[in-house]
């Protein structure tokens, strides 16, 4: 019972058993009331037939007295065997109860002794011819018909007793099925049917994000307890989808306040790589708006100091007055809206101190104060510690890029006292050598025949020097068009073409970057010497410049159509083209001056860049084991100089 109270399946289970059982029984029930009723219609049909028996007797008996004969004798005797035969039959007493005192029994044994005693004697002195009483006789055989039709309705009584036993079991089977139908369909339209259509209703408001309905199931079956079980569920999800909710909003907010932040850093960052060296004016309102948005600070900023060895503070977001070693007077970033930091404030606040470090290189230190009550996310801690990097990057890009001006100035001043040296140096130091022999001459009283030469050679070497001069101006007031050697070459060929009246074709083919700035001044000078050589000595009517990189090395050829060189050799007085020598020397290459065979003089420059150097022997330092060459590309090879080609 227990079970059946706990468990919906259980009664289920319990109720279908109960109308199997029910039916089984009826069944039974049935097939064991038809086997009993199965002789009741034979047994009637025999007790009719006694009854029958009875007047075929009377009748041959009357027809025994009026035609006495053995045949007649013989049809009463036959009768009369026969009806005892009827009588004890098998048809006829197994029909019967088996109780002895059932009415069907004594009944049976009544009119068997009326048989036996009264009429079977009658019958047999009847036949014997001793004569007997015709109407006595008649009247017995009325009284056994009378007792005959008695056990008939007897026997039709108990046959339909057993057709009504047999419909009020059915009638009842049939009545306690219906109460278990019944029963089992309240039980699951009440315990089933109702609390899966409350479960099904919670489930359609949790899908729409209701939490608040409930089933408000009572019981201890299974679908209570699965109704409870839903109903806290349901209970659990609407807090933790409240709470959820909670967290997505403050997350969504913190995200927003980070996207902020970010766009503030992006656009901070703009300000701290084009600023120049200005660090305060760039930083300082970046980190004014990241202190708002945030909701931390004062943030201060300090360097270290390369060669103190200590750290300097470059930049406050909250100061009481200007920084010592302030270089701007008149920047005002640290001194808008000054609250002082100040040691209540920071020792009521914590520290988060991040370095501001580029790789292994330490540049200095971010300190950033935040109240102690109000622990930082991981969001804003990310956000500083990507600020930090930014400000280490300006930094470092900022320091990197006045050390590369002072390199820059210094490789300026190098080459143009290099340039110097080259040219007019060596021109004036021919020219002091001239002065010297000139005194000497004088001294010594030689003829001004003699001295004429000298005084020649002077005004050669006076032309030389002032057309050198004039050269190495040309080049240094250049203004480029564009970065790189490109913009020079255009403007160094448009400058040749007017003076030599004919356009000169000019192909370049460089990658970006290639060469050093010394480079391109010396590869610059050098077709500017060979332009003027042809504007002045080549009597051409055209010129070509060709500058390209091939096989790791770069090509710069000068061709006309002028009248030529005697030979392939330049003239040993020839300043320029010693010049032109020493500089493709200083690059690490080749200058070689040839003929062309259609006429002309061709000037070729053929060195290996120190980038393109630089990157060879780093491939060498450093060799692929998976390295392969492609047939279509021609095998590296060496010149002279031991340069790749």
């Amino acid at each position: 019972m227990k079970l059946l109270r706990h468990s919906l399946v259980a009664r289920i289970i319990a109720s279908l058993l109960a109308i199997s059982a029910m039916a089984l029984i009826s069944i039974v029930v049935t097939m064991i009331v038809a086997a009993h009723s199965r002789g009741d219609a034979a047994a009637i049909n025999m007790a009719g037939s006694l009854r029958m028996n009875t007047y075929q007797i009377v009748s041959a008996l009357q027809r025994y007295e009026q035609q006495p004969g053995a045949g007649e004798r013989g049809r009463v005797s036959e009768l009369a065997e026969r009806f005892e035969q009827r009588l004890v039959s098998a048809e006829l007493t197994g029909a019967m109860p088996q109780a002895q005192d059932h009415s069907l029994q004594r009944q049976h044994r009544l009119i068997q002794a009326r048989w036996e005693q009264d009429l079977a004697p009658q019958v047999a002195q009847a036949t014997d011819g001793r004569g007997v009483d015709s109407d006595a006789l008649r009247e017995t055989l009325d009284d056994l018909v009378a007792e005959i039709d008695v056990m008939v309705t007897l026997l039709e009584q108990n046959s339909e007793s057993k057709i009504q036993l047999l419909s009020v079991l059915q009638i009842i089977f049939l009545a306690l099925i219906a109460v278990v139908v019944v029963i089992s369909l309240y039980d699951i339209r009440h315990n089933l049917v109702m609390p899966l259509r409350h479960l099904v209703v919670l489930a359609r408001e949790a899908a729409h994000r209701n939490f608040g309905h409930r089933t408000k199931l009572s019981g201890n079956d299974e679908l209570a307890l699965l109704g409870r079980t839903f109903d806290t569920m349901a209970e659990e999800l609407g807090t933790s989808y409240a709470e959820l909710e909670e967290r997505v909003s403050r997350k969504q907010a913190e995200l927003e306040r980070s996207n902020r932040a970010m766009q503030v850093m992006h656009d901070g960052s703009r300000a701290l790589y084009g600023g120049g060296n200005d660090l305060c004016a760039s930083a300082a309102p970046m980190l004014r708006r990241l202190e708002q948005l945030l909701e931390i600070g004062p943030i201060r900023l300090s360097l270290n100091d390369p060669y103190d060895d200590r750290q300097i503070p470059i930049l406050a977001t909250h100061s009481a007055r200007r920084p010592e070693y302030c270089r701007d007077y008149d920047c005002h970033a640290c001194l808008i809206d000054p609250q002082p930091l100040s040691l209540q404030q920071t020792e009521a606040g914590e520290c988060l101190l991040l370095p501001v470090s580029v790789g292994d290189l330490m540049l200095g230190t971010l300190e950033v104060w935040y109240p102690k009550d109000i622990a930082l996310p991981d969001n804003v801690r990310r956000l500083l510690n990507a600020l930090a990097d930014q400000l280490a990057t300006a930094v470092y890009l900022q320091r990197r890029i006045e050390e590369q001006q002072q390199v820059t100035l210094m490789n300026e001043r190098t080459i143009i006292a290099r340039e110097l040296h080259d040219s007019l140096a060596q021109s004036l130091s021919y020219l002091k050598m001239q002065v010297a022999r000139l005194e000497r001459m004088q001294a010594k009283g030689v003829p001004q025949a003699t001295q004429g030469e000298v005084f020649g050679e002077l005004r050669t070497g006076l032309d030389s020097a002032y057309r050198q001069l004039r050269e190495l101006l040309t080049t240094f007031r250049l203004k480029l068009e564009g970065p790189g050697l490109n913009g020079a070459l255009r403007q160094t060929v448009a400058e040749f073409s007017e003076r030599l009246e004919s356009p000169i074709a000019l192909d370049v083919d460089l990658p970006p970057h290639l060469l050093n700035p010394n480079e391109e001044i010396h590869v610059l000078q050098i077709v500017r010497e060979s332009l003027a050589n042809v504007v002045k000595h080549a009597n051409a009517h055209s010129a070509a410049v060709s500058v390209a990189f091939r096989t790791a090395q770069l090509h710069v050829v000068i061709e006309d159509d002028g009248v030529g060189l005697e030979d392939d050799s330049s003239p040993p007085m020839h300043y320029g083209l010693v010049i032109m020598r020493d500089r493709a020397e200083t690059l690490g290459g080749q200058l070689t001056l040839c003929n062309r065979p259609e006429g002309g003089t061709r000037v070729t420059l053929i060195f290996t860049p120190q980038t393109a150097r630089l990157i060879s022997q780093h491939a060498v330092e450093t060799p692929s084991p998976t390295t392969t060459l492609d047939p279509q590309v021609d095998t590296p090879t060496t010149d002279d100089h031991g340069n790749r080609e």
